[in-house]
């Protein structure tokens, strides 16, 4: 049993900011495992868990932040199962209760108990009022959150836990508003940022649809561009007008709004056709007034995209393990976090900013 001081990125009061400091060394029991960090993501998630006043968030503090994880497995506790010793992994994040129905095929992030976990104040699930992997070595509950990433690159595999994942089940959730038989199926994508270009390739990589780009900024058009959008547009006020054009009149089977404001919530609702698919995943405050009659088409179906589910991400690993979903990233040592978060909050990050243990 190893014993001794490890370093963890913490919150420690609401508001932030978060501290690196030393923590006592982890040692799993029972069913828990040990992985040593060998990259941990940085998203706008965790600056709203940052940012987040007294109250807000079921959580109790302090907790290390990190829900985007990729590591190795170096200690298993006396049950556990899942990967062995040695194996490289990437961390499933949302955590639910593990027995109810929905946890039992994997879907942890529709936990049946999830309101009596935030009730208890038990927390989402890593980084997420439990111990993420901002840290050197992160303690998982089980095996049963560790999905096997096989020699792929750690600054790429553990965006996949959340950016990818996020995307994946976003783009599976309005998947059914369209036949691959259909030619001219249009899909919107709003926002090509860490999710958004992962979702342009997603779409790519896995349907015959016609992907239009959208982003209030040149550069992200481009980044769209290079992960296979066959159009783009920035964000303007005639931007509905242009896509429906784009889409031969009728309009997008669906929309991923990974922005989520009002800003991007307007357009959203104007480009979509009649029966189409609104995934909303972005927390950017926006609000739709849902009513019959309105202005949203006739058969909208709208959707909250939530993370995604065990079996999910084992596909999306397994599309990156294929080279078809590349993950744009900026690396920072762990021990520059603070420069990694003042970035990302001025939106100066092309990709994902990931965290290197150093």
């Amino acid at each position: 049993m190893s014993t001794g001081r490890t370093r963890a990125v913490r919150l420690t009061r609401w508001g932030g900011p978060p501290i690196l400091t030393e923590v006592a060394r982890p040692t799993p029991t029972a069913e828990e495992v040990l992985v040593q960090v060998e990259a941990a993501g940085l998203c706008r998630s965790d600056l709203h868990v940052v940012d987040a006043r007294p109250g807000d968030l079921p959580y109790r503090i302090p907790f290390t932040l990190g829900h985007e994880v990729a590591g190795r497995v170096v200690e298993r506790g006396p049950l556990a199962t899942g990967p062995a010793v040695g194996e490289r992994v990437v961390v499933y994040g949302p955590w639910g209760c593990g027995r109810c129905a929905r946890c039992a095929v994997g879907a942890e992030n529709y936990c049946d108990r999830r309101a009596a976990l935030d009730a208890d104040r038990v927390g989402t699930g890593a980084g997420l009022g439990r111990d993420g992997g901002m840290a050197d070595l992160m303690l998982v509950p089980s095996g049963r959150l560790l999905v096997p990433v096989g020699d792929l690159a750690a600054d790429r595999a553990a965006p996949l836990s959340d950016a990818g994942l996020t995307a994946y089940h976003a783009v599976t959730t309005v998947r059914h508003a369209w036949n691959d038989d259909v030619p001219d199926a249009c899909v919107v994508v709003l926002g090509i940022g860490g999710l958004g270009h992962l979702a342009v390739q997603i779409l790519r990589a896995t349907t015959t649809a016609q992907v239009l780009a959208v982003d209030v900024r040149e550069e992200a058009l481009v980044l769209a561009d290079e992960c296979g959008a066959h159009f783009g547009t920035l964000l303007r006020p005639d931007t509905a007008a242009v896509l429906r054009e784009r889409t031969g009149g009728v309009g997008a089977v669906a929309v991923l709004d990974f922005v989520g404001s009002s800003s991007s919530l307007q357009p959203a609702v104007d480009v979509l056709r009649p029966g189409g698919e609104l995934a909303v995943v972005g927390s950017g405050g926006g609000e739709l007034a849902v009513r019959k009659p309105g202005v949203l088409p006739p058969g909208t179906r709208i959707s909250l995209p939530f993370w995604g589910t065990l079996p999910e991400l084992e596909e999306v690993v397994a599309l990156a393990r294929k080279g078809v979903l590349q993950v744009g990233v900026e690396r920072f040592a762990l021990s520059s976090m603070p420069e990694a978060m003042a970035r990302l909050r001025t939106g100066d990050v092309r990709g994902r900013a990931v965290l290197i243990p150093d």
